[in-house]
């Protein structure tokens, strides 16, 4: 067991502070990691992982097997550390604004305890001026505050850890700017050294920029749907333009997740605090919610009787695939809708917790089509793509196939006897 002293505190232990933990514990540093929930840190301690994410538990056992990595529920561990770095909870508050409560409770325990000339870093998504709120919450001229923004998306967190696109770090000071970037020594990503505001500026300005292209290439399925285009034509033009860029140009049933309505409601609410309007970003988030209601629409085209003599069967309710991560996804709401339609609902997903689901869950992929009148596909689960289609349609009571996230390839769905329906492309045919 390792007995030194921490080159880093990380305080919370959700999904980015265990990413940082890990992730920092396998880069060479001496990491405790502190949280409140007992529970929690014991089971961290005999190396459960409380959620689903790629590698975490392969870089978890390692870390604690050679002593780099500790669990606490004390924070006057951070009080050995040199840097603190605060992973914790920043919910939405019905207004669009962020509840802080969680930093403001670890800045006044920290203050009375931090070394001199320690640093601490937010990474925590926070309204842009909490950099400064925590400077006079901590109340420590000798403490540096540094804003240290993630960029980690659910199911491929170590891999944007440890490969990044860029570390932005927002400092007063040089010398914490180099003590946050010495946290990183080992990573081969660009630094780009900024203002504090500058730096949360970002945060929420990358997250809002890939909805609003998300929202986009929604609208623009819809279009083809309405005119006969192909949207993978249209995509493949777009996203050939180097100005442009291919990334998060594939349709699907809407945006969801932990980020992006969190982070463009909280975007749109700091400009409103400022005497400003943000349309573009608004809008975005306006055509999110008309998308998925479109969605529900198409269903209801595309199932062959009423709704609420309608059998459907779904496939996928976490918010993307390779998370067991449901908060804000499009296929609960979509869910939620048609049952308050009348349709009877049975949804598979592999990882999805049943509790967290508006619908009757099944165990596997087949048995959500018994009967079905309509499937639909709302989470890209690689596993979808290779289900045995003829089964499925000798199961449905009509074989139809509404596919938001184009994981089912339309030759195998012919050969199966499966109309297959996807959001801006002709219908399949055999």
């Amino acid at each position: 067991m390792n007995h030194q002293p921490p080159d880093v505190a990380v305080i919370g232990t959700g999904y980015v502070g265990l990413t940082t933990a890990v992730c920092l514990a396998h880069l060479g540093r001496n990491v405790v990691a502190v949280d409140i929930d007992e529970d929690k840190i014991g089971r961290l301690r005999l190396g459960e992982v409380p959620i689903l994410e790629q590698g975490l538990d392969e870089l978890l056992t390692e870390g604690l097997q050679n002593g780099r990595l500790r669990f606490s529920t004390s924070y006057q561990h951070a009080a050995e550390a040199p840097t603190v770095v605060l992973c914790l909870p920043t919910p939405s508050q019905s207004d669009g604004g962020l509840d802080l409560s969680y930093l403001e409770q670890a800045a006044t325990k920290l203050s009375q305890i931090l070394q001199t000339g320690a640093v601490v870093a937010i990474k925590s998504t926070v309204p842009i001026g909490t950099n400064q709120k925590l400077s006079k919450w901590l109340a420590r001229e000798d403490v540096q505050v540094v804003s240290n923004p993630e960029f980690l998306r659910e199911g491929t967190a170590l891999s944007d850890f440890l490969y990044p696109d860029r570390i932005v770090i927002g400092a007063q000071q040089a010398s914490a700017a180099t003590q946050i970037a010495d946290l990183y020594v080992g990573i081969d990503g660009p630094i780009q050294l900024t203002d504090p505001t500058s730096a949360e500026v970002i945060k929420y300005a990358s997250n809002t920029f890939l909805a609003a292209k998300l929202s986009f290439v929604n609208e623009l399925s819809r279009l083809c749907d309405h005119l006969g285009g192909n949207i993978e034509a249209v995509t493949e033009g777009l996203g050939s333009d180097h100005r442009i860029g291919s990334a998060f140009l594939t349709p699907g049933p809407g945006w969801g997740g932990s980020c992006f309505p969190k982070d463009t409601l909280g975007l749109a609410h700091v400009a409103r605090m400022a005497g400003l309007k943000l349309p573009v970003v608004e809008a975005a988030r306006t055509s999110n919610e008309i998308h998925q209601q479109y969605v529900i629409a198409e269903i209801g085209r595309i199932v062959q009787r009423p709704l609420e003599q309608a059998r459907v069967g779904v496939w996928g309710a976490t918010f993307k695939a390779g998370t067991d991560d449901t908060r804000d996804s499009p296929a609960l709401e979509i869910m939620a809708e048609l049952n308050r339609l009348g349709a009877s609902v049975t949804v598979y997903d592999p990882a999805a917790r049943p509790a967290e689901i508006p619908a009757e869950t099944a165990g596997d992929p087949y048995t959500v089509c018994m009967g079905a009148d309509l499937l639909v596909v709302l989470t890209e689960w690689p596993e979808f793509a290779t289900v045995d289609l003829a089964k499925v349609a000798g199961t449905m009571r009509e074989p139809l196939l509404y596919d938001t996230r184009y994981v089912i390839d339309n030759a195998k769905a012919a050969k199966a006897g499966i109309a297959l329906v996807q959001p801006g492309r002709m219908p399949s045919t055999s």
